[in-house]
């Protein structure tokens, strides 16, 4: 392994200079990634000026980078789309595509998918070792590696620590804080030591990485801050709710996507409250990086895991003008805020509208530290595009083949151009849009541009052929009463 090692640094040394060497770069950059759990393109002020929620740390991250208008999320629920962030792969080839702790098809029978037609696909529930994390990766070439939050990708034996991360604060199997105190103290998470009374947790996540940041500013890092907000429980600092019950929010308006209602106005106060303390929270990072003078050379991503909640569990927030939300592969529950900072080579206030994805971030990062792309990645490195270059065009794709708690059933999707397909499992339907003209997804246009339909649904059939997907299968217990009946 040190042999490898060095081989790699090596390699990375000779590639940076290449890439880099008519850009004033001088040495391989930091990276600190941002992952929001939960949290909706619109959501985001800059993404959404009339924004009930307050982001101004993300807003300024924004304004000093480039902001992705059509960037996408893996997967419509958290654990796919944390592994392909880290992994650069779809979920579907790792057959991670449920989140972790979701029914398997054999043990629906207690679950409220039980009446459902269609039993979910079977996942892996753990990260893959045979995926290389970009943790791992940056590691072999001598980057301190460092995770902070929600890790949700696997319990004893697959933690953060098992995949390249030498520092771990919080990351374990929870997929949300559900000690005690949830999101204050006590927090009862064995990965991270329960701070004084009061404390708040996505503050103590910050300070945490701001710790490793200190202590590792000589050196080349990654720091991983993964926050376990927005997701449930619904709860927040008594004073950030008072600022918003004082605002004048508008009245709440409801509507309807399949059995559920969503919400199409942003006015829940807690909500508003857990955005803008982890807002906060992402101005402390900031705010460090800049005092130690590591500004300039370190790479800041920005995003989130899926979009945001609106057809359950509280309802807690609005996608308008995008459908639906977390757990739906329409646009509300994949389309994604995603930022990029690096004031060594990017300039500030750019906005770039072409499709990108969650696989892109692994080859990406390794592109910009002179490392070569894994063997087998679903993504492309977005380097080129943020030094000027166009992209090629490429279809982007979901397979989600389970039934979501948010009310989503078993679909597939592809995306190419401004054209979207979405195959239905239960009944075999397929819908088709047109993204350029139709972003809400209102106008079904699958009768009337049957050629384009055809074209995305071969598509479709040989990409999941090709990451050798798995689907959903008939639930016996319900072809068992449908005959007992006729």
């Amino acid at each position: 392994m040190g042999l490898y090692k060095e081989n790699m640094r090596v390699l990375a040394a000779f590639t940076f200079f290449v890439i880099f060497s008519g850009c004033q770069v001088a040495e391989p950059p930091n990276f600190v990634f941002i992952l929001a759990d939960d949290l909706g393109y619109m959501d985001v002020g800059a993404y959404n000026s009339d924004t009930f929620y307050k982001t101004p740390n993300i807003d300024q991250l924004a304004a000093e980078g480039i902001r992705f208008t059509q960037g996408y999320a893996a997967a419509p629920v958290c654990s796919p789309t944390r592994a392909s962030l880290l992994t650069g792969l779809y979920p579907s080839r790792m057959a991670t595509t449920d989140y972790f702790g979701a029914p398997q098809p054999d043990g629906v029978s207690s679950h409220w998918t039980r009446n459902k037609p269609l039993l979910p696909a079977r996942y892996e529930s753990q990260l893959s070792h045979s995926a290389v994390t970009v943790a791992e990766a940056l590691l072999a070439v001598g980057y301190k590696t460092f995770w902070a939050g929600k890790w949700h990708l696997g319990g004893q034996g697959s933690y953060p620590e098992d995949h390249g991360f030498q520092v771990n604060r919080g990351g374990w199997e929870s997929g949300g804080p559900y000690g005690r105190g949830n999101y204050f103290v006590p927090y009862d998470n064995p990965k991270l030591e329960d701070g004084p009374t009061g404390e708040h947790l996505p503050a103590r996540l910050a300070t945490e990485t701001v710790k490793f940041i200190e202590a590792n500013q000589d050196e080349s890092f990654i720091a991983y801050l993964s926050f376990y907000s927005v997701h449930t429980p619904l709860m927040a600092r008594a004073d950030l709710q008072a600022k918003y019950e004082a605002e004048h929010a508008a009245p709440t308006v409801w509507g309807t996507e399949g059995e559920r209602q969503v919400r199409h106005t942003q006015n829940h106060v807690v909500y508003a409250a857990m955005i803008e303390a982890m807002d906060e929270a992402v101005g402390t990072v900031l705010v460090a990086l800049d005092e130690l003078g590591l500004k300039h050379n370190t790479v800041v991503i920005f995003t989130s895991d899926n979009g945001g909640l609106s057809t359950s569990e509280g309802h807690p927030t609005s996608n308008l003008p995008l459908r639906a939300g977390k757990g739906w592969v329409y646009e509300g529950g994949i389309r994604e805020p995603f930022i990029m900072r690096w004031p060594m080579l990017l300039d500030g206030g750019q906005i770039e509208s072409t499709p990108i994805i969650s696989p892109d971030l692994m080859p990406t990062l390794l592109q910009i530290a002179g490392l070569p792309e894994p063997d087998v990645t679903d993504g492309v490195s977005l380097l080129p595009l943020l030094m000027g270059q166009q992209m090629p065009e490429r279809d982007l794709y979901w397979h989600y083949p389970h039934y979501g708690n948010q009310g989503g059933s078993p679909v597939s999707a592809v995306r190419r151009g401004d054209w979207k397909l979405i195959r239905f499992y239960e009944d075999d339907r397929e819908e088709l849009y047109d993204l350029a003209v139709d972003v809400s997804e209102s106008e079904d246009m699958a009768s009337i541009q049957t050629e384009k339909l055809n074209e995305l649904s071969n598509a479709l059939d040989m990409w999941l052929n090709q990451v050798d997907a798995r689907f959903p299968t008939p639930n016996p217990a319900i072809v068992e009463k449908s005959n007992f009946h006729e």
